[in-house]
């Protein structure tokens, strides 16, 4: 895959333009992404440093707690600045730290729509993503109960999350898609295909766990020493990675600390030689 030189920003379905590097806000709630933090002020810090150092896209879930993640926004954020994205997801389902269940019924779908507009304290979502695709549901149905909230102003835009290129391809025969959501960083591009479409087609891929740098930011390897190079982290490079591979990519760090969210955002000021990225492509 050619690598192409960052651009800022990205067009969210055409018409929501936002700032390339977000702020993921699964880590809010508590271990497990379960119950509320240890310390809610300092979570509703983070999401109000976050947008003061330019994030203008927000991604959550009402799983996230559940609910739990959405309200920190909405407390530490609303009113809301003027062209702030929040992009949410429904259909999973929670049991407890770290269990997950998709439910893809479209009733479910549109209660949980309209109980994160209710938390989130909006009148429109912008982007509602399919959290999984429900094995036990037609597709057709999970996307079409979004469709119908779209038809009625409540969702601006649907997107997919966890999908290949054949549930892409379905996704888009039945709506249409502006972004995917998969697991992809440095260390797992098992979604490098889903990638390659969502580039050829424009469409945006954020990808989740962005930073997975484990052992690769060990100070002998390759993470670490161009790191020092660029006097950056490791992190930042990961992200700027990230960045620089295609242009349609929205990384969404998330942090439970403003140190670390400030840390994330400079890989937006980083730029990766040809030879840097050929370097870290060759880790795969």
């Amino acid at each position: 895959m050619t690598t192409v030189a960052p651009t800022d920003t990205f067009a969210l379905g055409g018409d929501l333009t936002v700032h390339r590097l977000g702020y993921g806000a699964m880590q809010l709630p508590g271990p497990g992404v379960w119950g509320e933090p240890a310390d809610p002020e300092n979570a509703r810090r983070v999401v109000r440093a976050a947008v003061e150092q330019g994030v203008d896209f927000i991604d959550t879930a009402d799983s996230y707690g559940p609910v739990v993640s959405e309200r920190i926004i909405a407390e530490a954020l609303h009113p809301y600045p003027e062209g702030l994205v929040i992009a949410t997801k429904a259909g999973l389902t929670r049991q407890g730290p770290g269990i997950w269940t998709p439910v893809g019924r479209p009733a479910y779908l549109k209660q949980q729509v309209e109980l994160s507009l209710r938390t989130l304290r909006l009148e429109r979502i912008d982007l509602i993503q399919l959290h999984r695709i429900d094995v036990e549901v037609p597709l057709a149905d999970q996307l079409g109960a979004f469709q119908e909230l779209q038809e009625q102003g409540k969702v601006r835009h649907i997107g997919v999350s966890e999908v290949s290129v054949a549930e892409l391809e379905q996704a888009r025969e039945i709506v249409d898609v502006v972004s995917v959501q998969n697991l992809y960083n440095l260390t797992n591009r098992q979604s490098q295909d889903v990638l390659d479409v969502c580039t050829a087609e424009g469409i945006a891929f954020i990808p989740w766990f962005p930073i997975a740098t484990g052992d690769l930011a060990a100070p002998d390897s390759p993470v670490a020493d161009i790191a020092r190079e660029l006097g950056a982290t490791p992190s930042q490079v990961a992200l700027a990675w990230l960045l620089q591979k295609s242009p349609v990519v929205l990384p969404i760090p998330g942090t439970k600390s403003v140190e670390h969210l400030t840390e994330n955002l400079g890989a937006a000021r980083l730029t990766l030689s040809a030879e840097d990225m050929a370097r870290l492509d060759a880790l795969a």
